[in-house]
C-alpha cells in the first residue's frame, strides 16, 4: 500500500503526457515577456514580488553577457489587491533582503556565491498589499508602453498534520526514512505545492513532481508521503535512496494551496522539467500572463520545521 501511495503523489505527470505539441520561436525577433511574481499569505510568508525577463530563442548560446541582458529593468509594475492599486519597488541583487535574495536565486538555479549578474525584482517594501485568503490580485506590468496583465487568487488553507517518520518501503534502512503527512480536505477542488530543504543549506527547493490536486481524496482524510526534494543535475547516489531523509537531519516543509490556473503552470512546468531526452518533444507550459509568459501566482502557505530521528 505505501509503495503504491510513494507513486500516487507523482500520478499526475501520467496524465500531463497528453499535452499538445508545440514548436518554440527560434529567433529573437519572437522574444517575449516573462513574468514569474508570487504574493503569499501566511506566517512566514515572502514579501510579493515580481521578476521580468526576456525568453531565449529555443536554439541558442547563453553567457554571462546573454543572461545579464535578460533581465527587465525600469518598467512600472502595479498590484491591485480589491481595494488600492500599489506600485512595487524595484530593487537589485545587493539590496534585496536575504530571503528574497535566496528565492530569486533558486528560481535561476544559480549559487548564491556563484553570480555577479545584477538581478532585480520589484518588491512590495511596505507590506501594502492586503492579503488574505479569498482575495483576488491584479497584476499590471507597462515596460516602455507596452503592457502585461495577470491576476490571482489566494485560495484557503488546507494545512498538513500528524508529521511522523517512517521506516521506507523495501528493505530496512537505518539512515534513511520516509516523511509522512496527513491531510483532511474539505469539500470543493484543491491544488498543493510543496517545497523541502536540501543538504547543503536552508534553501527551498522543489521535488521533481512538486504538485497534486485533490482527484484521489476529495473530501477525505487521507495519509501520503512527502519526497525529498532533490536538486537538479545532482540527484540521490542510490535509487534506492531517492525521496528519503537522513536520519539525525533537520527538515522544513514549505506548504502551498493554489488556486487551478496556479496549478496548472507548476503541472506543465514539472512534466516539461522531468520529459528531456533526445527524443521528447517540446511541452508549452501553460501561463496566465496576458501579452507574454509565466506565472502570476497567490499562495496560501505554512511552514513545518521536523527532526528526523536515529533509528
Amino acid at each position: 500500500m505505501k509503495k503504491l501511495l510513494f507513486l500516487l503523489f507523482a500520478a499526475p505527470m501520467l496524465f500531463t503526457s497528453c499535452e499538445e505539441p508545440y514548436t518554440p520561436p527560434t529567433t529573437e525577433e519572437d522574444q517575449q515577456y516573462v513574468v514569474e511574481g508570487y504574493v503569499e499569505y501566511g506566517e512566514g510568508s515572502l514579501p510579493t514580488y515580481v521578476m521580468l525577463t526576456k525568453s531565449l530563442p529555443y536554439i541558442t548560446t547563453i553567457g554571462p553577457d546573454q543572461l545579464a541582458n535578460l533581465f527587465v529593468k525600469d518598467a512600472n509594475v502595479t498590484v491591485y489587491d480589491g481595494t488600492k492599486e500599489v506600485k512595487l519597488t524595484q530593487l537589485c541583487l545587493n539590496q534585496l533582503p536575504e530571503e528574497l535574495r535566496a528565492a530569486a536565486l533558486a528560481i535561476l538555479g544559480l549559487e548564491a556565491d556563484s553570480t555577479t549578474l545584477n538581478i532585480c525584482l520589484y518588491v512590495d517594501v511596505l507590506n501594502q498589499i492586503e492579503k488574505k485568503e479569498g482575495g483576488k490580485y491584479d497584476l499590471t506590468v507597462d515596460i516602455s508602453g507596452y503592457k502585461l496583465n495577470a491576476s490571482t487568487t489566494i485560495p484557503r488553507h488546507v494545512p498538513l498534520f500528524d508529521a511522523r517518520f517512517e521506516e521506507p518501503p523495501g528493505e530496512p534502512s537505518d539512515t534513511l526514512a520516509a516523511l509522512w503527512f496527513k491531510i483532511k480536505d474539505p469539500t470543493g477542488p484543491d491544488y498543493y505545492r510543496y517545497l523541502t530543504t536540501g543538504d547543503e543549506d536552508d534553501r527551498f527547493i522543489a521535488p521533481f513532481q512538486s504538485t497534486i490536486d485533490d482527484a484521489f481524496f476529495e473530501s477525505k482524510q487521507f495519509d501520503f508521503p512527502l519526497n525529498k526534494a532533490e536538486r537538479r543535475g545532482g540527484g540521490a547516489d542510490d535509487a534506492d535512496d531517492f525521496g528519503l531523509f537522513v536520519r539525525g537531519d533537520s527538515v522544513s516543509v514549505k506548504w502551498m494551496c493554489m488556486d487551478k490556473a496556479h496549478f496548472d503552470f507548476w503541472r506543465t512546468r514539472d512534466f516539461a522539467a522531468n520529459s528531456g531526452g533526445p527524443f521528447s518533444s517540446y511541452t508549452r507550459i501553460k501561463t496566465n500572463i496576458e501579452g507574454g509568459l509565466g506565472i502570476w501566482g497567490g499562495y496560501s502557505v505554512s511552514y513545518y520545521r521536523l527532526f528526523c530521528p536515529p533509528k
